[in-house]
């Protein structure tokens, strides 16, 4: 028994010493540990608590912007789904889906981060956001050539202008810096957007 306290002796300075000579001059157990937790706790601050640093608006404008996204992206597969469309109207769609794809999956990560559960959207009105109704959908699908891009313009104008005033909400009221600055790119690029789709309509 005696030998066996004896080699952990051993094998306790040999820590020690390794220890020592890894953690910057610190020359105890309990700073060279304390040095570990710090240089890990540094690195998983940002996430330690992923609740924090939101609000109420964070989360209405995360959770109202997905579904006015997804739409978007459904508008824009309807008209890459048919034939003798602008081109320009066509590149426009591409241009959308491969912007808000990604914003989509950005706010649903921060949603899971919240606690926030998903939401079943399916019956909500968001018409006062500019998103397109069950109907006007429908038209949209059965529509074809000159007029389907029309109606798509006319649309996603729209669309965009409600996104544009959701996301200048959550610029006005939210906490995170993180959904301010997305809100930042998403007035941006959907204002853009609104030019260049009032400049095609008024050609078709």
């Amino acid at each position: 028994m005696s030998m066996n306290r004896a080699a952990a002796a051993v094998g306790a300075a040999l820590l020690l010493l390794l220890t020592g000579c890894t953690s910057s001059g610190t020359d105890t157990a309990g700073s060279s540990t304390g040095h570990d937790h710090g240089s890990m706790s540094q690195h998983a601050d940002p996430s330690a608590d992923p609740a924090a640093g939101h609000d109420a608006a964070d989360v209405a404008f995360a959770s109202g912007m997905v579904p006015h996204h997804e739409q978007a992206i459904t508008m824009s597969d309807i008209i890459l789904g048919k034939q003798g469309i602008d081109p320009r109207v066509l590149d426009l769609a591409r241009q959308i889906k491969a912007a808000q794809g990604p914003e989509i999956a950005t706010m649903q990560q921060w949603l899971t981060q919240w606690g926030v559960p998903p939401m079943n959207h399916e019956g909500h009105d968001m018409t006062d956001m500019g998103m397109m109704t069950d109907q006007q959908l429908e038209q949209l699908r059965q529509a074809q050539g000159v007029d389907a891009a029309r109606q798509f313009l006319t649309g996603m104008i729209a669309h965009h202008e409600g996104a544009v005033r959701m996301a200048q909400t959550e610029v006005d009221t939210g906490t995170s810096e993180d959904a301010k600055k997305l809100a930042h790119d998403i007035i941006d690029t959907q204002e853009r957007e609104i030019a260049t789709m009032k400049q095609i309509l008024g050609t078709l």
